[in-house]
């Protein structure tokens, strides 16, 4: 057997470790009077930034952060919009060999303080928007180094320490940073919503961040400088990963400081955005913005969409202006998307109503992902390729977390038997294609049979007045649970329960048919899911009323 090993080990010369810091110094390098980040909210801000300027402006960041004191995995946090700031500290927080820890910008006080405490932020750079929160912050901890962000969008007192921009000033050693000892090291720290109990503390490696920036490339065959306009929250898996994507692609970041529909059409038309990544509501806004905005538009954008599947409507609205969008699956725990429904030429031909149904799977594993898997319950063994049987998706690869900091048994629960368990059910087709039905807590079981809230809401969305909808179990004496629809009508749109009840029992078994119709505004969190427990909560209170419709 030929020895492929003595003599043949890893040296500096040919063994570097992986991390996304690499592509902002050589974009750079080879464009820096390219583009970098564009901020316009058509009214107050309208800054243009090259690649050259920004990695000057990270170097400071890094340099400024280490005269504070920052070292070695220390946590600074963010609480932050779309703005340059925040794509600024995707590169010059890690460069400081800190840890960057983007927090959710709809916290409350109490989730806030949590988060901080359980990171052990040495620093927090807050924008002007959250100064409702200084006054706790600095009695709560007296020894975090308090930044203030801000921008002529919003008036605002100064607080804390220092400006932002005193603290890129501040750095002049532009030499003083660095990439890490080992690409296993900690680049960030992301707390998941939280919904339904305690946020846990999602690690990400050097080594995951690269390769998931890298993937989205593959997986989007993006080419070299797009324009990516910031519809997603760049707090939410950092951003999934594309501020370290579009530094690869030396493309250009348009921020964007609040969703407004009007705004993002008008954005979109005046810097030819290429590629875009939002939740369905943000879609939906899109799909349903101003006609004279939209037609404006005349080149092609491309927009991934994540957290439930494009529905046949909005899919046809999107592309009669031009809009091509994919539907990719992701979780905080795996850096954002690592699968996506690849889609095939001949579905082309397909009406809208068949594309839709292929396009509502979450699909197949990314390039840079090792596994993408269903199993049954418990189990290591696939369920079959029918369609039919139910198991839980399992994710393995380099793009899984390091693990949840401070909580080595959800860590071990969660990557048991080799896997990431997702908490997810789903089916397997017989080309391979995964489809998620359920979360295993959102299941509804009635009078014995399974019901997949999944399917039932994307049936509701085939009903073009409704904008969002979630269906949820309410207890019954006699079935033990219920469906019960809450649904949120589009503006200017009128519907009727009944109406709504006809469509569902064209399209669903008796027993699916949601029993109580409840129209209101659906709570979302920030990334624009859906939140419900707050809905089940309030779907309690039905438990003992007669259901509006038979079982």
């Amino acid at each position: 057997m030929t020895d492929f090993h003595t003599g043949l080990s890893k040296t500096p010369a040919n063994f570097q470790p992986l991390t996304p810091i690499d592509f902002i110094e050589r974009s750079a390098f080879i464009y820096p009077d390219k583009v970098a980040i564009i901020y316009d909210d058509l009214q107050h801000n309208e800054l243009t930034q090259t690649w050259g300027q920004t990695f000057t402006r990270c170097r400071q960041l890094a340099d400024g952060l280490r005269k504070l004191g920052i070292d070695k995995n220390d946590t600074v946090a963010v609480m932050l919009p779309n703005v340059p700031a925040m794509v600024e500290v995707a590169f010059g927080v890690p460069m400081a060999g800190a840890v960057l820890c983007t927090l959710n910008t709809r916290l409350d006080i109490n989730a806030l303080t949590f988060c901080l405490q359980h990171s052990e932020a040495k620093v927090l750079i807050l924008d002007s928007e959250f100064a409702r929160f200084v006054e706790v912050i600095e009695e709560t901890f007296p020894d975090l180094i308090l930044i203030h962000a801000t921008d002529s969008a919003i008036e605002c007192p100064a607080f804390g320490q220092m400006s932002y921009e005193a603290l890129v000033a501040s750095g002049d050693k532009l030499d003083n940073w660095e990439k890490p000892d080992d690409e296993w090291d900690a680049i960030a720290l992301n707390y998941t919503s939280g919904t339904t109990g305690i946020p846990k503390g999602v690690v990400y490696h050097h080594r995951g961040a690269a390769l998931n920036a890298i993937s989205n490339v593959l997986d989007w065959d993006m080419p070299k400088h797009p324009v990516y306009l910031w519809t997603l929250p760049l707090f939410h898996c950092n951003g999934w990963c594309f501020p370290w994507t579009i530094a690869e692609r030396a493309g250009v970041n348009v921020c964007l400081r609040k969703i407004d529909a009007d705004l993002i059409l008008r954005l979109i038309d005046k810097y030819k955005v290429s590629h875009y990544c939002a939740a369905p509501v943000v879609h939906n806004m899109i799909a349903s913005g101003d006609a004279s905005l939209q037609n404006a538009i005349s080149h092609k954008v491309k927009g991934w969409v994540a957290g439930a599947p494009p529905s046949e409507s909005m899919l046809e609205k999107m592309e009669n202006i031009g809009f091509h969008i994919t539907h990719v699956y992701g979780l905080t725990e795996v850096y954002g998307p690592v699968t996506l429904c690849a889609e095939h030429d001949e579905w082309n031909e397909l009406s809208i109503s068949e594309r839709a149904a292929k396009k509502s799977r979450q699909g197949v594993v990314s390039h840079l992902m090792a596994g993408f898997e269903v199993f049954k319950q418990g189990t290591t063994e696939p369920v079959a390729a029918d369609g039919e049987e139910m198991g839980e998706l399992a994710l393995r690869g380099n793009m899984v977390m390091k693990g949840y900091l401070k909580s080595r048994k959800n860590t071990e629960v969660a990557f048991r038997d080799g896997w990431f368990r997702t908490g997810d059910l789903g089916v397997k087709y017989p080309d391979g294609y995964i489809k998620i039905m359920d979360r295993l807590k959102d299941i509804i079981i009635s009078g014995g049979e399974n019901i997949s809230s999944i399917e039932v809401e994307n049936i509701l969305y085939k009903m073009p007045e409704i904008v969002s909808c979630a269906v949820v179990a309410a207890p019954h004496d006699k079935w033990g649970e219920i469906p019960v629809a809450f649904i949120e009508i589009a503006e200017g749109c009128s519907l009727e329960r009944e109406q709504v009840l006809e469509h569902c029992r064209q399209h669903l078994s008796g027993f699916k048919v949601p029993k109580h119709i409840i129209f209101a505004e659906t709570p979302k969190t920030s990334t624009g899911k859906v939140q419900k427990f707050e809905l089940r909560q309030a779907a309690k209170s039905l438990a003992h009323e007669e259901p509006k419709v038979k079982h």
